[in-house]
């Protein structure tokens, strides 16, 4: 008796020979959507002008509330929006902060290199 016939002996056949019958079960996967609630953080303390970041803030701030209450598609909007006002928040505070360096530079050190002059003169 090889192996297998000796599992079937002590398991013994199978009861039902009657048609199988199986279940399936659906799984929906969470919809990922990204609230980018730590970029609008980000911006609204470092980057906020024209309250662009609050705003995106706020908006990301809805985006989680609607994810929490399983409306993907309003989260999703939401989340476009933050996603935008972020980007905006973003580029306009990396211009204004070049902006004042290039002023910093061009206007205030030439008139405090003045100011040293006349103090040694």
């Amino acid at each position: 008796m090889n192996r297998e016939e000796h599992e079937v002996a002590i398991l013994g056949a199978p009861q039902n020979s009657g048609p199988v019958m199986s279940t399936v079960v659906n799984i929906q996967t969470e919809t990922v959507v990204p609230d980018h609630i730590v970029w609008s953080l980000f911006n609204a303390l470092f980057f906020n002008p024209c309250c662009l970041g609050f705003v995106a803030f706020a908006y990301s701030v809805k985006s989680r509330d609607r994810k929490m209450v399983g409306d993907v598609i309003g989260a999703q909007s939401y989340a476009s929006t933050a996603k935008c006002l972020n980007i905006w928040a973003l580029v306009l505070g990396i211009f204004v902060t070049i902006g004042v360096l290039v002023t910093v530079i061009v206007v205030v050190i030439p008139a405090l290199i003045e100011i040293f002059r006349r103090l040694h003169n």
